[in-house]
């Protein structure tokens, strides 16, 4: 369900719902300002005291409202002093409201707008936003008659004009990870790689995309070699799904983003083991990002041209299926020798990336869920980060700092390469365990004709095994939000979000 967004002036005695209370280190409400009278200002502090609280982010407690207000119940949450107070501080924040609000029965919760650092009202508003609609997310569509509370209304409680922009962020960036939370989250028998063609197909539709789709036919007609084999032991054919943003004024550059789109994964005759086999509908993650961000990118009106490109494909193993020792000929006319069938993706990735340079992209940006070597490396909280432009790759790590999602750069050491080589091809499609996520890395920039290239791993962070503050088990749509930030960044907006 989506959440109704507004922001106005108030008063605090007569705000309904659940109320949310800002905390300090130095134990004093923020943000409430004048409307907050020395007899309530008295009566939270003793609250505050009485729950122990310390004003640190990650604080919380829940209370019934004193004599007077209006409210059902009083969330204090802790949101760090004025000096060191971030976005990513007060998206925390309101994540942890949200979700004791969430657990208290509450369906509309009202914020003040206090200050942050580094940014203006709009930023401090966009974060409380993204931090709300992030921590309410449930994917609840197949249960039935069974629903669980969630939020239907957030207010924002301020009098400054300009936090529109940044409430109209924070709900288009919010929505955003939704969507590619709730593709990810999908189940392999509903969503096929033609179904996720054809929803393509409609958020193009929605908002003013080109679209092209290839089918089995088409893919012949290419060349794309490698994305036909990992389809071949599917009843369901392989779509390469080409999503194009044109901006109206003139363009600064044309970036390709490529997404991974396995939308089940069985390791095809290199079968996976059967225990968490089920979390594998989730390795089209890449692609469900690269949608998510084509969606949101008319709002944001960039003068960049963009393309998406998905390849999408199930893996699966039948009489028909590529097999290890399988030579292919993949798009760009580079062969391949197959070592393993569950090293897929990069073969996927191999032909869209060709696709993409063929197009004319001057930057190459692919995320997919490629390696379970990064995951080991950096952890389920962040992704690997590979690319050849210094530049390209700093801007990305500043974007993933600026929205809080944890990226970290990786090495491309060209010895590595090496490993790579193939008897009887240009090379093999997999080099072993150790440096897998390297060796992934380089074989994916064997693709990129020397383009400028970045390439983020998000094995990790693409799924949650437990629930955290910023949503349940399951998909994260991690990567939405930066991708974002990093195109308003390439651009050349880097003085911050527009007013």
């Amino acid at each position: 369900m989506a959440i109704e967004v507004v922001a106005r002036q108030e008063s605090l005695a007569q705000l309904s719902g659940t109320v949310v209370v800002p905390v300090t280190p130095e134990l004093q409400v923020a943000g409430w300002g004048e409307a907050l009278d020395s007899a309530l200002g008295a009566w939270f502090l003793r609250a505050i005291r009485a729950l122990g609280l310390a004003g640190r982010v990650g604080q919380a407690g829940v209370l019934p409202p004193c004599d007077g207000m209006a409210a059902e119940r009083v969330i204090l949450v802790g949101v760090g002093a004025a000096t060191q107070r971030t976005a990513t501080d007060l998206r925390r924040a309101a994540a942890f409201a949200t979700k004791l609000a969430i657990e208290a029965g509450g369906r509309n919760l009202a914020w003040p707008v206090v200050p942050v650092t580094d940014g203006s009202a709009a930023v401090a508003a966009q974060a409380i936003v993204e931090g709300t609609i992030l921590a309410s997310y449930r994917f609840h569509r197949y249960r039935g008659s069974e629903t669980s509370s969630s939020l239907d209304r957030l207010l924002l409680v301020t009098a400054d004009p300009l936090v529109a922009s940044g409430l109209q962020r924070g709900r288009l960036w919010g929505e955003a990870v939704t969507l590619a939370r709730d593709l990810t989250n999908e189940p392999a028998n509903v969503l096929s790689p033609e179904r996720l063609a054809g929803f393509a197909w409609e958020v193009a539709s929605a908002v003013g995309l080109e679209c092209t789709v290839y089918d089995h036919a088409a893919l012949e007609e290419l060349g794309a070699g490698a994305m036909l084999a990992v389809g071949a032991g599917s009843r369901h054919e392989p779509r390469l799904i080409h999503l194009t943003y044109r901006p109206s004024s003139p363009t600064r550059g044309r970036v390709a983003l490529v997404g991974k789109a396995v939308t089940f994964d069985s390791g095809g005759l290199s079968l996976k083991p059967a225990e968490g086999m089920e979390r594998m509908k989730g390795d089209m993650a890449g692609g469900a990002v690269v949608l998510a961000v084509m969606r949101a990118l008319p709002a944001l009106s960039l003068p960049l041209e963009v393309h998406g490109i998905v390849a999408a494909a199930e893996n699966m193993p039948d009489g028909g299926a590529f097999r290890p020792g399988d030579i292919l000929r993949t798009l760009s006319g580079k062969t391949v020798e197959v070592i393993s069938t569950d090293a897929e993706g990069r073969l996927l990735l191999a032909d869209a990336l060709s696709f993409a340079v063929r197009h004319g992209a001057e930057l190459l940006v692919d995320i997919a869920t490629l390696t379970g070597a990064c995951a080991v490396a950096l952890g389920r909280g962040g992704s690997g980060v590979f690319g050849n432009d210094d530049r390209a790759r700093d801007l990305l790590l500043r974007a993933a700092a600026e929205v809080g999602e944890r990226m970290w750069p990786l090495p491309l050491w060209d010895e590595y390469r090496d490993a790579l080589r193939s008897e009887h091809a240009d090379l093999k499609n997999t080099a072993g365990r150790w440096g897998a996520a390297i060796n992934a890395a380089l074989f994916l920039r064997e693709f990129t004709a020397g383009r400028p290239w970045l390439h983020l791993d998000i094995a990790g962070p693409a799924w949650a095994e437990q629930g955290g503050v910023f949503g349940p088990a399951g998909a994260t749509g991690h990567g939405v939000r930066t991708l974002l930030r990093f195109l308003e960044l390439w651009a050349g907006r880097d003085e911050g979000p527009p007013a």
